[in-house]
């Protein structure tokens, strides 16, 4: 759960919809001690949302060139894709390859700045008595389409998100 939570999170907010169905598959093929605490290392997971749209959400607990964490959002009009945070921009090309700086490899060095931007709307709403963009209710819905999704990966079949009691 702790591995993609915030990827379900993201994919509603940013298909604008809600899940209907998850099926996820899990494997442990990077650390044999995650087996041992009774979880996996890699994960693919679709979600189906009620319109019949899905998203594909692939997870790693090891990179090992860093924190890889990218976005494609495929439409009829288009694509948009957000890619790596990376040390510089300086791309090399040369005759044994491209070659460039790897990705942020800890979570504090990607998100510092988003962090503090969310601590200060938070006061901000406070001071201002604004409604919040997050609620509890978005995260119950991300935490019950992780519940869906360890289920899936359990029993080996699509989960409705109706199934999930939390």
């Amino acid at each position: 759960m702790d591995m993609a939570i915030h990827d379900f999170d993201m994919a509603r907010y940013m298909m604008g919809k809600e899940v209907k169905e998850v099926y996820a598959n899990g494997l442990v093929l990077v650390d044999k001690k995650v087996a041992e605490a009774g979880d996996i290392d890699t994960a693919l997971t679709t979600l189906v949302f009620e319109d019949g749209t899905y998203a594909v959400i692939d997870n790693s607990r090891k990179a090992v060139y860093g924190y890889d964490q990218r976005i494609e959002i495929f439409g009829s009009n288009g694509m948009i894709q957000v890619k790596n945070n990376l040390h510089n921009s300086n791309v090399l090309f040369d005759a044994d390859g491209i070659h460039q700086a790897l990705p942020l490899d800890f979570f504090m060095d990607r998100y510092a700045t988003s962090y503090l931007n969310e601590m200060q709307h938070f006061i901000d709403a406070l001071s201002n008595d604004a409604a919040l963009p997050v609620t509890g209710d978005d995260g119950l819905k991300a935490t019950v389409i992780a519940v869906a999704a360890k289920k899936s990966v359990e029993e080996k079949r699509p989960v409705s998100i109706s199934e999930i009691n939390v």
